[in-house]
């Protein structure tokens, strides 16, 4: 983990939120990146319909209130200097002048405006769509969404005034002002990325104007001040600075220090994420264009929503009560999970690469980058009698790996530049085999990183350049980033990998011509 120091009486900090899916984090910060303390609440997450889901805004407000009352149980809040919000990307909130809710917030997971993607993106062009926002058509970004409200809630869409991003929703609440930062806009699918202004192309066709949305700053501006109500109400010291963050995504990757271009982040969660940057701006199928949190250069990302999801699946859903201890041996005598877990590594470490000839398409939640199809269904290929459960594990490690590893071979051949180096963080990076399954099907260096909470890492770093403790951005990551625990080199697999990759891409069309042409 990232080292803790002890606060200091008359010692100053820096506050990064993280303002995700289910939770806030509130972490104060050292000006060396130290973590001085940290406070959590959950947030509720409502599925009122298949594929739909919704928050409540007010819960990201009562979340981040308690989170900064558990923080402030071991840090005074009255010495923080500055604070700024990471959140979560893709989550919009239907909000009155008054900045109350008219309509529960749609969160990025709602699948809700699945049938509006393709008739939206029409109307504008997709190849217009996607240069002038960085996204290609997905049901992910916000802006078809908005779409759908026109269309299916077009009482919502007459009662709202203004449409937020979280963070715009929480600066509100903290300042009394609506405004975001450029990191957070431009997730939402309806923001011109190049010209970093509100598109007036896409809004016209949405039928809204800039003035519906928050005033978007660069990441590191100041965006307003604690009220003395929200202080209050929150424990802050009024007066406090608010300074521009980013979507979470994009504040991770700053947390880990991706801020120059040859570098890129590797998140290995929930979904797996990855983020490489570049100073020009560059639209490809093979990734999603962000702002990065420098403001003036750009994170070329892809994501797979299947990652650790994926392997957790797998043993709780194909695995769980499949023999008593098997012939793999992942069980203990309790059933105890953490042992199934350590087991299965075991096993699947002994295995040569491409698991004795299974291969995993690993799109069980459709895919993004690079085939952009929703409807996507994951694959197992070349299962035979000899196979077990560490086979399986293997190769589902390897499909994600291997698919990630595709992606990126399409982004270097795109752009031109070559990713020298990767740098490792969340649950799935502290395992040694997968760590070094990513080096070599990548054939670069993975570094483990010691951040455990990067994204509100990263908008701490944003905090200390608007609180004037570092003068850019890059100043401040090279000071507060964590450290390298370990370092995976691409190794003697690394040659099968490069055949395996080579077979991958053929994959997909096969599992979509098995599953017709829907």
């Amino acid at each position: 983990m990232r080292r803790t120091s002890h606060m200091s009486e008359g010692d100053a900090c820096i506050l990064g939120i993280d303002s995700s899916t289910t939770a806030t984090k509130a972490v104060a910060w050292s000006r060396d990146g130290d973590s001085l303390g940290e406070g959590r609440c959950d947030i509720a997450l409502r599925m009122p319909a298949p594929g739909r889901y919704e928050q409540n805004p007010d819960d990201w407000w009562e979340s981040l209130c308690a989170a900064l009352a558990d923080l402030g149980r071991g840090v005074d809040l009255g010495r923080i200097d500055a604070l700024a919000i990471s959140n979560q990307r893709e989550t919009v909130a239907f909000l009155s002048a008054a900045g109350e809710a008219v309509a529960p917030a749609i969160v990025w997971l709602d699948e809700r405006a699945r049938d509006t993607v393709d008739a939206f993106a029409a109307r504008i062009g997709d190849d217009a769509m996607h240069r002038i926002s960085g996204k290609h058509k997905d049901i992910t970004p916000v802006v078809y969404r908005l779409a759908w409200l026109r269309e299916h809630a077009p009482q919502t869409a007459r009662d709202l005034d203004i449409i937020s991003d979280v963070q715009g929703f929480l600066v509100k609440r903290l300042t009394g002002a609506f405004a975001t930062s450029w990191a957070s806009a431009d997730p939402m699918g309806c923001w011109d990325i190049a010209g970093k202004c509100w598109s007036e192309d896409i809004l016209d066709a949405l039928g809204w104007d800039a003035r519906a949305f928050p005033a978007a700053q660069k990441p590191g501006s100041v965006l307003g001040q604690v009220t003395a109500q929200a202080a209050a109400r929150t424990g802050l010291r009024a007066g406090t600075p608010v300074i521009a963050g980013g979507g979470d995504g994009q504040c991770a990757g700053l947390g880990v220090g991706i801020i120059r271009p040859g570098a890129a982040y590797l998140n290995i969660g929930t979904a797996v994420v990855c983020g490489a940057y570049q100073a020009d701006y560059a639209w490809g199928k093979a990734w999603r264009t962000m702002t990065a949190m420098d403001g003036d250069g750009y994170i070329l990302e892809s994501c797979l929503r299947s990652g650790t999801f994926l392997l957790n699946w797998l043993v709780d859903e194909v695995f769980s009560g499949a023999g008593n201890g098997g012939d793999d041996g992942e069980r203990d005598g309790n059933g105890n999970g953490a042992d199934r877990f350590a087991a299965l590594e075991a096993r699947a470490a002994g295995l040569p690469p491409g698991a004795d000839g299974v291969t995993v398409l690993p799109y069980w939640s459709g895919v993004m980058n690079p085939h952009w199809d929703s409807a996507a269904r994951g694959a197992i290929f070349g299962l035979a009698g000899n196979h077990g459960r560490a086979h399986l594990y293997r190769a589902v490690l390897e499909g994600i790996a291997l698919d990630q590893a595709d992606c990126m071979r399409m982004l270097e051949h795109a752009t031109g530049h070559r990713v020298e180096r990767y740098y490792a963080v969340g649950g799935g990076a502290q395992s040694d085999l997968w760590c070094q399954i990513f080096a070599d099907c990548l054939a670069r260096p993975v570094y483990r990183m010691n951040t455990v909470e990067a994204s509100a890492l990263g908008a701490g770093m944003a905090a200390a350049v608007g609180g004037g403790a570092y003068r850019r951005v890059t100043d401040a990551a090279d000071r507060m980033r964590g450290d390298i625990t370990a370092k995976f080199n691409p190794g003697e697999n690394a040659a099968a990998y490069a055949r395996l990759l080579d077979a991958y891409p053929a994959c997909y069309p096969a599992a979509k011509s098995a599953r017709g042409s829907t």
